[in-house]
């Protein structure tokens, strides 16, 4: 009980936590300059997802560089303009909730 009252211990935690809060400021100021959305990787780019619709599309389709073209101006669209769901964060959640097991 005594350490919890020990103000040095608790200037030394406080310098800790604000550590801790000014690299994760740093981070997210990172992640938003290169246009990363926040909780998301690379993976959750719209144009990496436009680009991995048109690789889907090219190989459906005979012409490759047509389809690739096609799907990867549907997915950039489809991005921009309706709410995607974030692919990555929906299967890390799934792959969790597998870990966990049933309650």
């Amino acid at each position: 009980m005594a350490d919890d009252k020990d103000p040095l211990k608790q200037l030394k935690d406080l310098t800790q936590l604000k550590n801790q809060l000014e690299d994760i400021q740093r981070r997210v100021e990172n992640e938003v300059s290169a246009g990363i959305p926040q909780g998301a990787s690379v993976l959750g780019s719209p144009f990496l997802k436009g680009f991995l619709a048109g690789y889907v599309v090219a190989k459906l389709r005979s012409s490759a560089i047509v389809g690739l073209l096609f799907g990867t101006v549907t997915g950039i669209y489809a991005a921009q303009n309706y709410q995607v769901p974030n692919i990555e964060r929906t299967i890390k959640e799934y792959l969790n909730s597998l870990k966990k097991g049933p309650k």
